[in-house]
């Protein structure tokens, strides 16, 4: 399955430091730091533990963990890898600027079919607006002052509009947004695995079929180039499609299965079908205190 992720023209970028700010209609954005530092990187490089750390984050949600817990590890997963890029990730194109208005299918975050092109980068630009000019499909911006913003416009210069602005200092995420999506691809790793592992009667197991119907989206694309031979690359403008493209085929490969830690419920890749502890350590704690459980209940009988 790694070779699968082997490929990859699309680069992401990341900043050495985000924070939490409040915008004025009082929700929370996730957005580069004062003066943080933006790096480049190729997110498929680093499967399969983008995935894991993405999906143990949203564990941390599914677990009901304090939110001061949940808020530093997904602020922790952001720096290590980057803002989701939801700019681009929920329109029909990422090439939405070339267009008169956005047009959106349905997804969990935003209701409305289509929007002006003004509205919908309102949305991600809570704190500063881009000089972005809109005359139906022409579209320009300006990017002055500051280098790093110049270099970063001249290395995806060959990327859609949109992708190239989600790179911007001025950039934000709604921080709901984020932890839900974190939390959706952790429900989505739940809900197969008790399919296969739990006792459900029928009704309940159509009822977790319907459940991963849902798991879908606008998939990345791909083109393959002739080396010293024919090599597949993919092509993203989110790292929300990339990460979601790898959990799917790692989520289908039964050769390395992501399986839940019996113990500490932490999400890994298991060795085998039937593997059931992230560690040797995990499952001497577990049989210890599966021992002294036994020991008490021994007792309390006897």
């Amino acid at each position: 399955m790694k070779n699968i992720f082997e490929n990859s023209r699309s680069c992401w970028v990341r900043y050495d430091r985000y924070e939490l700010k409040t915008a004025s209609n009082g929700e929370r954005y996730i957005t580069p730091g004062k003066n943080a530092k933006p790096s480049v990187y190729n997110p498929l490089k680093e499967a399969p533990g983008i995935v894991l750390d993405a999906l143990n984050v949203g564990m941390l949600m599914m677990g009901q963990k304090p939110t001061a817990e949940v808020e530093k590890a997904i602020l922790q997963f952001i720096t290590h890898y980057g803002l989701l890029g939801f700019l681009t990730a929920l329109p029909t194109t990422p090439s939405f600027m070339e267009y008169e208005a956005v047009y959106l299918p349905k997804n969990h975050f935003i209701k409305a079919e289509t929007m002006s092109t003004e509205d919908y980068l309102s949305l991600f630009f809570p704190f500063e607006k881009l000089d972005v000019v809109k005359r139906g499909v022409e579209s320009c911006w300006s990017v002055s002052g500051d280098r790093m913003m110049m270099a970063l416009t001249m290395t995806f210069s060959d990327e859609p509009m949109a992708k190239n602005m989600s790179f911007r200092r001025q950039y934000a995420e709604p921080y709901d947004w984020v932890a839900q999506q974190l939390k959706d691809w952790a429900f989505n790793l739940s809900t197969s695995f008790f399919y296969y592992n739990d006792p459900l009667d029928d009704d309940s197991k159509q009822l977790l079929r319907q459940s991963m119907k849902a798991f879908g989206g606008i998939a990345p694309t791909y083109h393959i180039e002739l080396l010293d031979k024919p090599t597949l690359f993919w092509d993203f403008h989110s790292l929300l499609l990339g990460i979601q493209m790898m959990f799917s085929f790692m989520l289908v490969d039964d050769t390395k299965p992501l399986r839940l830690c019996k113990h500490c419920q932490k999400v890994f890749l298991g060795s085998r079908a039937n593997s059931a502890f992230c560690s040797a350590r995990c499952k001497n704690q577990y049989n210890v205190y599966k021992t002294r459980a036994k020991s008490r209940e021994d007792k309390e009988n006897g």
